[in-house]
């Protein structure tokens, strides 16, 4: 079976997730500015509860959960503890009771850290922080019951051996709270299946496997290969990425993501198989129920040109820089 997911916000739903800046509240007093902070935390509590029964009556399947979803919790001079807020108690209880909620009806979740996340970074205090920021969403992981926390390779840093090398050696920092979530996915500029996959069988990590990223920075293999290879890395039901070019494959720029998903991309061997598939659109929800239509509504076979990682005359099939 087929799982759709929707990442992190609606564009027409009445679901929001709120934050604040770090400007504002260091205007606050260290008090002050909890309550702030403990106020925003439960907010988003139950906004994640409200965006979970909308997938639960929308059967979506999944919800990557918005990474600051407690705000600035691992800021480097604002950061907190759940014991330091005043409601939380109630923040970390609604919180399980949203992965209650998820669990009872059938519901994955996930997170996908930001891009300042980069744990092979050559700045030690870049690594720090991501370990930080790693630890601080497994802790949330772990109240939800969510299951994958998705991270980036990094950079190549001019030798990207050595840049595969220091992420491995970077997964020995995280606790076994973390490290067991943390999968890795390719990119659409630096590094391919092919060079994560080694990585992923050498330390057991789940390769999420993003079959746009992939057309758009090929690697030799077809989709069905690396489909293959990447199921293979899956100790549980594995995670695939998937969105279309804002412009087409001929278009500029192929690797901007489109409001919704050609049908067309979604790839003729992820039919029948027990995956979660994340659909990356900007139109959010209304673009996981278009793609759900689709798929119901299209014949099983898929273009040829959609079989590969390199699309017939696709800017992906022309050799890309690193």
């Amino acid at each position: 079976m087929i799982r759709l997911g929707l990442c992190c916000t609606f564009r027409d739903e009445p679901i929001r997730f709120v934050t604040t800046t770090a400007a504002y509240v260091n205007r606050l007093s260290r008090a002050d500015g909890l309550v702030k902070l403990s106020a925003l935390c439960l907010a988003n509590a139950e906004a994640l509860l409200a965006a979970l029964r909308f997938c639960k009556a929308a059967d979506i399947g999944c919800f990557r959960v918005n990474s600051q979803v407690l705000p600035l919790k691992t800021h480097p001079q604002l950061a907190y503890g759940m014991e330091e807020l005043p409601q939380g108690d109630g923040i970390v209880r609604r919180f399980r009771e949203c992965g209650a909620f998820a669990s009872l009806h059938g519901l994955r979740t996930c997170f996908h850290p930001d891009q300042f996340v980069v744990l092979n970074s050559r700045r030690p205090d870049v690594v720090d922080a991501s370990v930080r920021e790693l630890e601080y969403q497994a802790e949330v992981a772990e109240w939800i019951g969510a299951d994958v926390i998705n991270v980036h390779g990094g950079g190549t840093f001019g030798d990207k051996r050595k840049a595969l090398d220091d992420f491995a050696r970077a997964l020995d920092r995280l606790s076994p709270r973390a490290r067991s979530r943390l999968t890795v996915e390719n990119d659409d500029r630096t590094f391919t299946p092919a060079d994560l996959l080694p990585v992923c069988k050498a330390a057991g990590l789940p390769l999420v496997y993003d079959v746009h990223h992939h057309r758009c920075n090929p690697d030799g293999r077809s989709v069905e290969e690396a489909t293959e290879l990447a199921l293979a890395t899956w100790n549980r039901e594995p995670l695939f990425h998937l969105s279309s070019p804002i412009a087409g494959w001929d278009g500029p720029r192929p690797e901007r993501h489109h409001d919704f998903v050609d049908p067309h991309d979604f790839p003729d061997c992820w039919r029948g198989l027990d995956v979660t598939v994340e659909v990356e659109a900007k139109a959010k929800e209304a673009a996981v129920r278009k793609l759900r239509d689709d798929l119901d509504a299209r014949p099983g076979a898929e273009r040829e040109d959609r079989r590969t990682a390199t699309p017939r005359d696709s800017p992906a099939s022309r050799p890309n820089a690193e």
